[in-house]
């Protein structure tokens, strides 16, 4: 159900819509980031930070929107003045206030700031065309992992982190990701160099991977298999764009200072 929706929103939907449903889906990927990283005695103490982080996010998606980085650094910028502004009166009662605002900073450059380039993307030049080629790589970059790593997975690529997850998967993830990335250049966008569009390819499953591997690295830490149960048999938001939040910067950049 999500696919046909997908492709009706990035085609037809305007870039207005969506930034609007990427803005959703950040607040929620936002909110089950800090249950995930927050502990139960830090929960209270940190509801003023989680509500300020929702606006901070939002904030940021809509400076993408109209195209303007500056007021996306801005943006952050002034969440970390006014995050640290609000802990100094909670510091003596709670001097863990100071890990909440690093844990609130770091959810505000890993998901809002992250999918700002999504929005940056989808507004710029064959807005459409990139989005969907880099949706494309990395699902398909998914895909190979989940079943190379199935079927063919021996050696683990690393336990300590996701202890599901192997090399052969990996090495398959990448097959895929390059293995779609070749046929989008072929047919889609003919004009690009092949040296750079196969790095660019290979880049993007690698920072798909990474991300996938960041969450769960996230997870382990707090003990838990899904960041959320929105989605049944599927984990939470955070699970499903995880790959995407780390692959969308390295798409941006080579879109905006290396392709074109």
């Amino acid at each position: 159900m999500a696919i046909p929706f997908l492709v009706l929103l990035i085609s037809i939907g305007g870039t207005f819509w969506f930034a609007v449903v990427i803005n959703v889906i950040c607040i929620m990927a936002l909110w089950e980031y800090f249950c995930i990283v927050l502990n139960k005695d830090q929960k209270i103490t940190a509801l003023s930070f989680q509500i300020l982080a929702l606006f901070t996010g939002s904030a940021v998606l809509w400076a993408a929107y109209f195209n303007s980085s500056n007021m996306v650094l801005d943006i952050i910028v002034l969440n970390v003045v006014i995050s640290t502004l609000i802990s100094l009166p909670k510091f003596k009662s709670d001097p863990s206030v100071c890990e909440i605002v690093f844990k609130q900073v770091v959810g505000i450059i890993y998901i809002p700031l992250f999918l700002s380039y999504f929005v940056f993307i989808r507004n710029g030049d064959n807005g459409i065309l990139w989005t969907f080629s880099l949706l494309t790589v990395v699902f398909m970059g998914d895909t190979g992992a989940y079943y190379l790593g199935s079927y063919f997975g021996k050696h683990k690529l690393c336990p300590a982190v996701s202890p599901n997850k192997t090399v052969e998967g990996a090495l398959g993830g990448l097959a895929a990701s390059l293995g779609s990335g070749a046929l989008i250049k072929h047919f889609f966008l003919p004009l690009l160099p092949w040296s750079l569009s196969l790095l660019f390819f290979f880049s993007i499953g690698i920072a798909g991977q990474v991300g996938d591997l960041f969450e769960s690295q996230i997870k382990r830490v707090a003990h838990i298999k899904d960041s959320g149960a929105i989605l049944p048999g599927h984990g939470g938001v955070l699970d499903r764009i995880d790959a995407v939040l780390f692959a969308v910067p390295v798409a941006y950049i080579f879109k905006e200072y290396l392709l074109t």
